[in-house]
């Protein structure tokens, strides 16, 4: 079985441009499943030893989200060796996927937004860079993953637009207001090295998706902010906030970056209360 994980990991990089990190979350359900079948040949295995599988799984009490994810990486991979014609028939379509609710996602008041985006201040070396980190977030909406990746010439300071390298390795084009591109011009201008990425550490590489999420801790813990910020809060609540005032769904489905507008529509929740207030001031017997 290790030769047909080998090519599917393969695959999922080279033709399908998977992420690492999905690739190594595949790798690690795909590996749960080789040493359950134990001596079982991957080409004998049927509609009965999948339902085994996941009985164990569940006896473990996980997540039906979890579950949910390793049924899917099963069925990936029996869909690639019914492709390369290693077995005839995909056993794992027959298994039913558990079902899942969607969790709303949480976010910033604007309030808020504006609380963590002012706290960089003072003579701080490193204040205009996370100043202009949030500034970037929060105008854009974009996902932490493609702001560290933003390199100098991916921005458009005249046009007002960055360019990004989203999921599945698809380039989009975001638009980005003044105000975050003012800051973004002041940071830049005053760093001491001449880098060709955006956004650096003290040793001049490229900041990661952690050194981000510590920065965000930082001044949360200055600010003593009730609630817990993570970098895709700053996404949600850009999300939720055009909602608000009165942005159409699909153009935050294109701002976003989504596929699907399904994926996008889970914003719509968070905009009720919004609406009831509306309703109650223009409703004649509210």
């Amino acid at each position: 079985m290790k030769l047909y994980l080998d090519k599917f990991f393969i695959y999922l990089e080279v033709e399908k441009n998977y992420s690492s990190h999905t690739i190594l979350n595949y790798r690690i359900d795909l590996e749960e499943f080789e040493k359950f079948l134990d001596k079982i040949s991957i080409k004998d295995v049927g509609y009965p030893d999948l339902r085994r599988f996941l009985a164990q799984l569940k006896g473990r009490n996980l997540k039906p989200r979890t579950l949910a994810r390793k049924l899917s990486s099963l069925r990936s991979f029996f869909k690639f060796l019914q492709r390369e014609k290693v077995i005839q028939s995909n056993p794992a379509k027959l298994v039913v996927t558990p079902k899942l609710d969607k969790p709303l996602p949480h976010f910033m008041s604007e309030q808020e937004a504006v609380q963590i985006i002012e706290a960089p201040k003072g003579g701080k070396v490193n204040s205009p860079r996370d100043k202009a980190i949030f500034e970037v977030l929060y105008s854009t909406g974009i996902r932490v993953s493609e702001l560290v990746g933003l390199n100098v010439d991916d921005v458009d300071f005249f046009s007002n637009i960055i360019k990004v390298m989203g999921k599945g390795k698809k380039e989009r084009v975001v638009p980005i207001g003044d105000q975050a591109l003012n800051v973004l011009k002041v940071y830049l201008d005053g760093r001491k090295a001449d880098n060709k990425f955006v956004f650096a550490n003290k040793n001049g590489t490229r900041l990661s998706d952690r050194s981000v999420r510590n920065i965000i801790n930082k001044y949360i813990l200055e600010q003593a902010m009730a609630q817990h910020v993570t970098p895709h809060m700053f996404r949600h609540s850009f999300a939720t906030h055009l909602l608000n005032h009165g942005a159409d769904l699909r153009s935050v489905q294109e701002l976003l970056g989504h596929v699907n507008l399904s994926t996008t529509q889970i914003y719509t929740h968070l905009t009720t209360d919004k609406l009831k207030k509306i309703y109650d001031q223009a409703h004649p017997r509210a």
